[in-house]
């Protein structure tokens, strides 16, 4: 749902670059309270994750593909300021090196696909798994109803924003129409990789899961014939080995390096769920060329190398190695500046 350049006008291009710089600032503040140790290297690899499945293109009706999108994936594990902030490193990402997204349009971008996703599938997820049955089925079966419902929701998001800015004439009844039909199909498809995702980390280490927090089931014990809670247990410290991420990191990156160096090459090549809804209403008439569209790594592949399958497999690894660096930068950054809030005048100054 990558929106171009020419889609928007420029007025409208400005208030959603506004709204995402907005969004951007309130997330690295909120972000602080979500970053630890432990999930600001997750973070990282969050993003660098979303931009690997971003291409796999998967089919979904005649002629017309759709992709993940992130924004319920990011907030679920890493916190929904801290998945706003993946989501957005992602698009940067793109659209700076591979010529995906329009930078007039990353404003759109952010606020559509990083925004709108993220806050909607948060908000899905944290009301259901107050509903159900608290263990990891739930937050399974959350994660996918959330996911499922935020695709729409963005594709809404854009028709709303293409009424008020559009750059061509035509029926916004019919496009609204298109693009939620279609990207109902695609939320199936984001729904079974965020579920699936989720429901893998929750089975190895939940602890790492921001969504899962708080979600355990307390032990009852029973007293004068009376049901109570079992006071907390003393935290036990655990052997290095039992406490690091380090293998979840690895296999993470591991994973996200042959998604998009290797499984790439078998993506869907057919339009996606914009672009085709773009062809068929007219509104893609405008259409910019891309500021970035001579770079090395533009359309997903490596200047002057022929072979397509190393190509792509080559640009893929590289967009996955860009953004794991540029995202864990940012986190760390993120995460330091809570570490010296934390430290209050008053206590550095007694003695």
């Amino acid at each position: 749902m990558h929106v171009p350049d020419g889609f928007i006008n420029a007025p409208i291009s400005v208030a959603t670059g506004a709204v995402a710089v907005a969004a951007v600032a309130v997330s690295l503040r909120g972000a602080r309270r979500e970053l630890d140790e432990r999930t600001a290297p997750l973070a990282g690899l969050v993003a660098a994750f979303i931009f690997a499945v971003q291409m796999l293109n998967f089919p979904v009706a005649a002629g017309t593909s759709g992709h993940l999108l992130g924004g319920a994936l990011a907030a679920i594990l890493v916190g929904p300021y801290t998945g706003v902030l993946c989501v957005s490193v992602v698009l940067l990402m793109q659209g700076i090196l591979f010529a995906d997204g329009g930078l007039t349009a990353l404003g759109v971008n952010i606020t559509d696909m990083a925004v709108v996703t993220t806050v909607v599938a948060y908000a899905v997820f944290r009301g259901l798994v107050r509903i159900l049955p608290r263990g990891r089925r739930s937050i399974t079966v959350s994660s996918f109803v959330a996911a499922l419902l935020s695709v729409p929701a963005a594709a809404l998001a854009f028709t709303l924003l293409y009424w008020i800015g559009g750059t061509t004439d035509v029926s916004i009844g019919k496009v609204a129409t298109a693009m939620v039909g279609v990207h109902i199909l695609i939320g199936i498809g984001e729904a079974a990789i965020t579920a699936l995702t989720v429901g893998a980390v929750v089975a190895v280490r939940p602890d790492l899961v921001y969504g899962a927090r708080g979600l355990q089931q307390k032990l009852k014990l029973r007293v004068n014939g009376e049901l109570v809670d079992v006071p907390d247990a003393q935290p036990v410290t655990a052997p290095a080995a039992a406490r690091s991420h380090r293998k979840v990191w690895v296999a993470g990156l591991v994973t996200s390096l042959l998604l998009a160096g290797f499984v790439s090459f078998y993506a869907s090549a057919n339009p996606d769920g914009l672009e085709k809804v773009a062809s068929d209403k007219g509104i893609d008439a405008r259409t910019e060329e891309h500021a970035t569209a001579d770079s090395p790594l533009a359309d997903y592949g490596v200047k002057d190398v022929d072979d397509a399958r190393l190509s792509g497999g080559l640009a893929g690894v590289l967009g996955v190695g860009v953004t794991v660096v540029a995202g864990t930068g940012v986190f760390w950054a993120v995460r330091r500046r809570r570490g010296t809030e934390d430290v209050s005048p008053a206590r550095t100054s007694s003695v």
